[in-house]
């Protein structure tokens, strides 16, 4: 029976041109589950052993130590203390052998084993075509639709396959078998049954790849594509930057007559692309990206990373698009949060702020409504400005003297204090559930208290609209925080 198996080993080796090692490690694994068949037990760890040599062969069965709180396959698991009773020296983790009756080889045949051994080869064959493609650093994959499988394409390109999957399939567009498809890389899924190309038709970096084959002097390094945001299917924003003082970016990727820009979209079902100049100033990128309305200006919320956009009334329409598809795409090309406001709503809001602004320095510096009316009008928009602007710079506002700028700063400075303290208190009244929630910091905290949020069912509780306002937090930040403090309503 030894010699049998070298001479199977040996001729599957010569006929398949794999290694003798594939084979022997084929022969192992199919040994292994002809024992477990025999026994009826699918569950049991199992090792077989071939010498290389001899073609002798020697069957075990296999335990992985664990806690005794983790232990949930008692066919192939041992708790740490039976283990040791068995093997004082071992760890968790570790595996216990005990050989086992090994069945004939002849049981379960060469047929068998060859199966065994076509599939580890039709698997090395896969894996070694997908780390050729993977090597060409390909990113567009042309293939042609071979079946749909519940609403996925399955995608045949040369000799390898790749998955289209619904959600990454451009909204209204209709595949069939049979269809040619372009379609962008997006990942490589190795889990299941061998490695597989995922595809998408709807990522922004499809957009991307697609200029790059259509405009040459993107690879040239002569024009750049910095941001793009898409709407799929419907329509998409792209920023480009020019880095020669001759060429004109805009123009370069539509083309002559929109030749380029139409052979893009012809590719994406018909979505409408706006090519926009990007710009290192935040405020000039985001009026590019709000085109075609025309922006009369532009308020910036550095602290909350936000824009008030301002437009006449005839613009506002145009500056929001279709169902706000406008400012979406500009905010997500941008990474701006973007309000759009009429000239009147922005008036309404500036003298709203004003008046908040005013009644805040009355409470805390103790001025009355002219002093608080003049340091708005100054600019001052906070207390730590008021206290810490330089004398000089205050001296020049007429009226202003020593004595009056010294009282300022000094009133200033202890409401500064006083207000840190009245924080600290409230911080320290936060029960600990909320200040241990994951993703809690100390800002935040000091912000939730300040608008009564104490616990965590106080946060579970809010709207995201309502964490986003009180912290500034970007919404999905927001969702995934007031996810977690519910998560403990789940685990009841």
């Amino acid at each position: 029976m030894s010699r049998e198996i070298l001479l199977l080993v040996d001729a599957l080796a010569s006929e398949k041109n794999v290694s003798r090692e594939v084979v022997f490690g084929a022969l192992e694994l199919a040994l292994a589950s002809a024992t477990k068949k025999k026994f009826n037990e699918d569950e049991l760890d199992i090792r077989v052993e071939i010498d290389r040599h001899t073609g002798q062969y020697h069957t075990f069965r296999r335990w992985t130590v664990v806690d005794a709180e983790a232990l949930e396959f008692e066919d192939r698991e041992l708790s740490l203390e039976e283990a040791r009773e068995r093997d004082p020296a071992i760890e968790l983790h570790g595996v216990i052998e005990e050989p086992m009756e090994a069945v004939e080889f002849g049981r379960i045949g060469a047929q068998a084993a060859k199966q065994v051994i076509l599939q580890k080869i039709r698997d090395a064959e896969r894996e070694q075509l997908l780390n050729e493609f993977l090597q060409r650093r390909e990113s567009i994959v042309v293939g042609t639709i071979k079946r749909i499988e519940r609403g996925n394409a399955i995608v045949e390109c040369g000799r390898l396959e790749a998955v289209l999957p619904r959600d990454q399939m451009i909204p209204k567009e209709n595949l069939r078998v049979g269809d040619r498809v372009k379609a962008y890389l997006m990942r490589v899924d190795r889990q299941g049954r061998g490695p597989q190309l995922i595809l998408s038709r709807t990522a922004r970096e499809f957009l991307v790849q697609l200029f790059e084959l259509e405009v040459p002097e993107i690879e040239e390094g002569t024009l750049e594509i910095k941001e793009a945001a898409r709407d799929p299917g419907l329509r998409a924003k792209m920023a480009v930057k020019s880095n020669d003082a001759r060429l004109d970016p805009q123009g370069t990727c539509i083309g002559m007559r929109g030749s380029r820009v139409q052979a893009v979209t012809q590719e994406l079902a018909g979505e409408r692309i706006d090519i926009v100049l990007w710009s290192p100033d935040p405020a000039q990128f985001v009026i590019n990206a709000l085109s075609p309305a025309e922006v009369n200006r532009i308020m910036i919320d550095e602290d909350n990373h936000n824009m008030d956009v301002v437009v006449e009334e005839e613009q506002l329409a145009l500056a929001i698009g279709r169902s706000g598809q406008n400012v979406k795409l500009a905010a997500e090309l941008t990474g701006w949060g973007l309000n759009i406001l009429t000239v009147t709503e922005a008036e309404e809001k500036h003298l709203e702020e004003d008046a908040k602004l005013r009644e805040h320095f009355i409470q805390h510096l103790g001025v009355d409504e002219d002093m608080a009316n003049l340091l708005v009008q100054e600019g001052f928009a906070t207390l730590e400005e008021v206290a810490y602007v330089p004398v000089a710079e205050m001296l020049e506002i007429e009226g202003f003297d020593d004595a009056l700028v010294n009282e300022l700063r000094s009133r200033a400075r202890d409401a500064i204090l006083t207000l840190a303290i009245a924080s600290e208190e409230k911080v320290e009244e936060v029960a600990d559930e909320l200040k241990d929630l994951e993703g809690m910091d100390a800002e935040l905290l000091r912000k939730l208290a300040e608008n009564g949020v104490t616990n965590r069912d106080d946060l579970a509780d809010l709207a995201v609209d309502d964490l986003v306002d009180m912290t500034g937090m970007e919404s999905e930040a927001a969702r995934a925080l007031i996810m977690k403090a519910r998560e403990h309503w789940f685990d009841q």
